[in-house]
């Protein structure tokens, strides 16, 4: 049986790639995902591999050739009817042992989530030799926003760890092998692999992109000073433009870098103080959380003003229905359902604190998608409630309530926490008396919620103690006026201190 190779699906708006390098020729023995080509988009390079285990038939399209997406680059003649090329023999020997232990599985990088490009791999739950059963998670992998498991794609023997601990891969790359049964621990290195290796280690010189010569050749670049990233240290298109932009920027680098301050030295620490210190890298959570705040403080213009909420009707009105809500929508009456309301409530009298700048445009939003900041061991995120202004109290309970136990458990995608609008962030459950919040780019206003205490306050000329609450928004003076900062809060105060307000729309 002939099995057709064809050009995969090279992404969103590329049509057509060039073939830069066959690593098989015809008569060569191919085992199942095994690379056979390499393709050269404008964006990317992308790797072929064999759909099948065969013998590798007609090469349609040569190096060097353009080809569309879906086109025929070549035909392998499944199973083992084809004799293998003079040469191959230890080649299809090693692919024999696979192909009887039911072949390998390479583990590879899931879906990361929109604009997220790599990972760091943070905890492997197997070692090499471990049985692992399909669906059964192999290790873990810590991006900017969350955590991922990696499940095993099938049953077998993890016989190889390609990514150790601590390494930073990117959204297309092999984490592991697995093999049929322990007799692929370990397995001996196919034969192409072995001649590019034995190429390497005697100097031979491996083919670069075609696209990469004719770059050198025009730059007037020495292959000698380009790393190249492609596989088996092949020369790639980029390779090439970021050796030219590095020998550009070095003249410029050696004068800037003598005048830039040096970074302050970290203060003498005793010996014995230092025997007692423990150094932690950074997740790369908590360095994104780092990154972005401080991007948030040196972009927008951050003000914060402040009012007080009395606490006293959403309380009586929590205790008085609290039971029959809990028994009709199967969720607990919070706090941060009314103050979600109350704040899309006035939202829609200011909606500037909902907008955000765009270059030279503010973009005005018709919808709420609340961010709900939440505190969970790797660090703060966010997860969005989309459009809750067209949510009932009950609605906002359950979504509050079932993504806050997804961000603990570390369960949140990308996409969850992508597209918010305003965000609400409620220090009050850790006890804080009065903070001032940092936005949440690309939104304009964020609202600090607090603890409740009791205070004495005049009412009606008569001193009564009363639960109060401190309320803080922060908002990007660029786009919100002190004006309408003021009236925002103010509208949730009033929201909050009398809720027949939001029945009302008043």
């Amino acid at each position: 049986m002939t099995i057709e190779v064809r050009v995969p699906t090279l992404g969103e708006s590329v049509t057509e790639a060039t073939v830069a390098t066959w690593f098989k020729k015809p008569g060569d023995a191919v085992a199942v995902d095994e690379m056979l080509c390499e393709l050269e988009t404008d964006k990317v390079t992308v790797e072929v591999p064999a759909p099948a285990a065969g013998v590798m038939g007609e090469i349609v399209a040569k190096e060097g050739e353009t080809v569309g997406v879906n086109a025929l680059l070549a035909t392998i003649a499944a199973g083992e009817g084809a004799a293998p090329a003079a040469g191959e023999k230890p080649a299809k020997a090693a692919a024999e042992p696979a192909a009887e232990a039911g072949g390998s599985v390479d583990v590879m990088v899931p879906t990361l989530g929109e604009s997220v490009t790599e990972a760091t791999v943070s905890t492997w739950f197997k070692k090499v030799g471990d049985t692992v059963a399909q669906d059964e998670m192999l290790c873990e992998l810590e991006t900017d926003k969350v955590s991922v498991e990696v499940p095993a794609p099938a049953s077998g023997v993890l016989a190889e760890i390609v990514a150790a601990e601590g390494t930073t891969v990117n959204a297309s790359a092999k984490l592991a092998v697995i093999s049929g049964s322990a007799s692929g621990v370990s397995p001996a290195p196919a034969a192409p692999s072995t001649t590019v290796a034995a190429a390497a280690s005697t100097g031979k010189d491996i083919a670069n992109a075609p696209s990469a010569e004719k770059a050198m050749a025009e730059a007037g670049i020495n292959p000698a000073q380009v790393t190249g990233t492609g596989r088996d240290g092949r020369i790639m298109k980029e390779d090439v433009a970021a050796a030219v932009a590095a020998a550009a920027a070095a003249p410029a680098a050696a004068p800037a870098a003598a005048s830039a301050p040096a970074a302050a030295p970290r203060a003498p620490a005793l010996a014995e103080d230092a025997a007692r210190e423990e150094r932690v890298r950074m997740t790369r959570l908590r360095q994104t959380i780092a990154k972005r705040l401080k991007d948030a403080q040196n972009t927008a213009a951050i003000l914060t003003t402040y009012n007080e909420v009395d606490m006293t009707e959403v309380m009586a009105i929590r205790n008085q229905y609290k039971d029959a809500f809990e028994k009709k929508h199967g969720v607990r009456m919070g706090f941060m359902s009314f103050f979600t309301k109350a704040c899309c409530h006035a939202l829609k009298e200011v909606p500037e604190v909902n907008a955000e700048i765009d270059g030279q445009d503010i973009v005005y939003k018709n919808y709420v998608h609340m961010g709900v900041a939440a505190g969970t061991p790797q660090g703060l995120v966010v997860p969005v409630i989309r459009d809750a202004d067209r949510m009932s109290f009950a609605e906002i309970e359950k979504a509050i309530a079932e993504k806050g136990k997804r961000a603990r458990d570390g369960k949140l995608s990308m996409a969850e926490m992508q597209g918010g609008t305003f965000t609400i962030s409620n220090g009050g459950v850790y006890g804080s008396l009065m903070s001032s919040p940092i936005l949440n780019p690309p939104q304009s206003g964020i609202l600090g919620m607090h603890k409740i205490q009791d205070r004495p306050m005049v009412i009606n000329g008569e001193i009564k103690i009363r639960p109060m609450m401190y309320l803080a928004l922060s908002y990007d003076h660029r786009i919100v006026d002190g004006k309408g900062a003021v009236t925002f809060l103010v509208r949730v105060k009033e929201a909050l201190e009398d809720p027949r307000r939001l029945l009302m729309d008043l």
